[in-house]
């Protein structure tokens, strides 16, 4: 026969289990939000990013997931692949420098292009514009992961997909 006395105790334990669990879980996203900021401040930028188009094929590919580093005092190259912001897009470009022009004070400017296109990306900068600067510039790519962001591809082109996805994470998880 249970007393009383046990199952206030068991309830305190509960209570106590169920603290030490929300502790544990907020542990675990403060170390992750340290990581990623810390992270940030050692690489001057703010996440990485995923290539969403072929234009940078055959160096790399759609869904890979790109490293980026974007020091202040690191110059420019050609040859280097920059994350671009471009005015009027939403979504940053990921392209090759194809050329750099300085002037005589010192002030530069740089063309690219994606590895896969036919012609530059005049085409894609903000009308009368010809070349880019740095403060156009998000970050460069210093490393990848391949294909780990293919899924989030997958769930923009075919909308069916998106739906799915959490069913079957559901169901795997059951299994």
């Amino acid at each position: 026969i249970l007393s009383l006395d046990f199952l206030d105790d068991v309830q305190w334990m509960n209570k106590w289990r169920l603290y030490y669990q929300v502790l544990n879980f907020g542990m675990i996203v403060s170390s992750a939000l340290m990581i990623w900021k810390g992270l940030m401040v050692i690489t001057g930028s703010e996440s990485p990013i995923e290539l969403l188009s072929g234009s940078m094929e055959p160096a790399f590919h759609r869904g890979y997931l790109l490293f980026l580093t974007n020091r202040v005092e690191d110059p420019i190259r050609v040859g280097e692949i920059a994350v671009l912001r471009i005015e009027g897009r939403k979504i940053p470009i990921v392209h090759r420098v194809l050329k750099i022009h300085e002037k005589q004070n010192g002030h530069i400017k740089f063309l690219t292009k994606g590895d896969n296109n036919a012609v530059d990306d005049r085409g894609l900068y903000k009308q009368d514009q010809h070349w880019l600067e740095k403060k156009d510039v998000v970050g460069r790519a210093r490393g990848f992961v391949p294909y780990i962001g293919i899924g989030t591809s997958l769930m923009n082109d075919y909308p069916k997909f998106k739906h799915t996805s959490p069913c079957l994470t559901d169901f795997f998880y059951f299994l």
